[in-house]
């Protein structure tokens, strides 16, 4: 069976791409024959370790190249973009006649719904319904997100498969939804070995934008680090450099530069969570973030803001780790306090956590993907 994925580019070192490069060597050593068609690659290497058997295309789209410009700008290219993404995406499905083909809800995702293929349809969100109304932009820019997301509703129905990751996104979908999977992210592994959440250091991982929310995270440090001598925050993850400047900025202001500390993104994150005692995650909007569950399985507990979606899939409030309304930085920073001061709590919670992890496994994850492609495929 040849599945072919749809996805702006490997090269970055997000959540998506890791999902993608675990899945896709999962799927590449089962027997599937896998295809990775991207539009923003332009010549860098995939940041995860792909599997070598998998085939590369990139259409060479370069949507990136509006990133960061005027409204008027990005649509009067978008539609020519659009076009040629269309006619050249069509032309390689049928040159490689795909069993199955996915989008991972990325520029793609209008063009193959209507696409006529002789391929099964399937589209996987790895963010929640409301992710463009969650950015709170407002003009032209809120208007053209309440279009994208009534666009989101009319077209995932087209799909032959539409999956989501938590059952808290597909209750907020509602019904209407025959074709409404809900499968999460797996972990590439369980880890032999776990955190002793000894070390005074506090992690939050994830790419450095506005959606992970670091700056509600450094506003909360500010209010804790004072009296909490020798802890240290640390912040992985790559993106905007002028995003990170600012964010310095805050911590400066803040009274905490000593205590914080940015580092870059990195294959291999064993080393980071062996050493981390606490998770911080202060997003806007998730889908279903592979740092909760990765530290989980290290045996690390974490504190999350509960936004929409994946921490409450994940966290048991007061079990392995806390959830705290969205937005209530106090809160946030009492329930990180109290982690910071009981070394015994975080070990307990912390074991939890590590059971927990089982659900995730890619064993148990990767056997709902296989029986839906064969599925699918059987019964075309």
């Amino acid at each position: 069976m040849t599945i072919l994925y749809n996805i702006s580019a490997t090269s970055n070192s997000g959540g998506m791409e890791r999902v993608l490069a675990n899945k896709s060597d999962w799927l590449a050593n089962n027997g599937y024959e896998v295809i990775v068609v991207t539009t923003d690659q332009r010549g860098r290497p995939s940041f995860f370790r792909m599997n070598e058997s998998i085939r590369f295309y990139d259409l060479g789209i370069n949507y990136e190249e509006n990133n960061g410009r005027s409204f008027l700008n990005k649509i009067s290219c978008f539609p020519f973009k659009q076009f040629q993404h269309w006619r050249k995406l069509k032309a390689l499905i049928n040159e490689v006649k795909p069993d199955v083909v996915v989008s991972m809800f990325g520029n793609d995702a209008l063009l193959i719904s209507g696409m006529h293929i002789n391929a099964r349809k399937v589209i996987e969100l790895h963010f929640s319904k409301m992710k463009y109304m969650q950015y709170g932009r407002k003009g032209l820019w809120h208007l053209a997100d309440l279009i994208r997301t009534k666009l989101d509703a009319y077209l995932v129905k087209k799909y032959d498969r539409f999956v989501v990751l938590t059952e808290e996104d597909k209750d907020d979908w509602g019904s209407g939804y025959g074709n409404m999977y809900v499968i999460p992210n797996s972990l590439t592994f369980l880890p032999d070995r776990a955190s002793q959440c000894e070390r005074k250091t506090v992690v939050s991982i994830g790419r450095l934008s506005p959606q992970k929310g670091f700056d509600r995270l450094i506003s909360v440090w500010g209010r804790i680090a004072p009296s909490m001598p020798g802890w240290r925050l640390e912040i992985i993850g790559g993106g905007d450099l002028k995003y990170r400047d600012w964010l310095q900025q805050l911590a400066d202001c803040a009274g905490v530069h000593d205590s914080v500390a940015f580092r870059p993104s990195m294959n291999n994150m064993a080393d980071v969570y062996e050493n981390a005692s606490i998770l911080a995650m202060t997003s806007r909007y998730e889908g279903l973030p592979m740092v909760l569950l990765e530290s989980q399985a290290y045996g690390v507990p974490a504190v999350s803001f509960a936004c929409k979606c994946g921490p409450k899939d994940v966290i048991a409030d007061g079990q392995n780790g806390f959830l705290v309304d969205d937005g209530n930085l106090e809160l946030f920073a009492e329930r990180l306090e109290t982690l910071m001061r009981d070394k015994e709590l975080r070990r307990t919670m912390g074991a939890r956590a590590r059971d927990k992890s089982v659900r995730y496994s890619e064993e148990t994850v990767m056997a709902q993907w296989d029986r839906l492609f064969k599925g699918l495929v059987d019964s075309k």
